[in-house]
């Protein structure tokens, strides 16, 4: 059986969705502004309320400044997760990628597509997860 071109499907650029992962988790951490608007929101987990005082703050900027990457921790290559250590304490975040018009109901189609994908990025304890 031979597979014609038309018939074969590509997914998404990992090294687009990487950029456009790392230019919003610099933009939502940081402030630092993309070359070209970059839709999402943040979140942190109701942990960091209960975190010492600046735990939240330092957590935020470690994670806008990660770049360690190793495909241990991104297999995809698309830059979604990442693990710092502040103050002892063992922190996460992800990026998660939505329809931007769907409320957050579904995956995004194309999330190399900056004009239609909604980051979320979630930053919480590990003992969250």
């Amino acid at each position: 059986m031979t597979t014609s071109a038309a018939s074969t499907t590509h997914g998404p650029d990992p090294t687009v969705v990487a950029a456009h992962n790392d230019a919003f988790r610099k933009l939502a951490c940081l402030g630092e502004t993309p070359s070209q608007p970059i839709q999402g929101r943040m979140h942190l987990t109701s942990s960091f309320a209960m975190a010492e005082d600046g735990l939240a703050l330092e957590a935020v900027q470690a994670v806008g400044a990660f770049e360690i990457f190793e495909p241990e921790n991104d297999p995809s290559g698309w830059h979604d997760f990442g693990e710092v250590d502040i103050r002892g304490e063992k922190i996460f975040w992800k990026i998660d990628l939505y329809e931007a018009d769907s409320d957050f109901r579904y995956g995004a189609e194309a999330p190399d597509n900056p004009a239609t994908t909604m980051r979320v990025l979630t930053i919480m304890m590990a003992s969250d997860w």
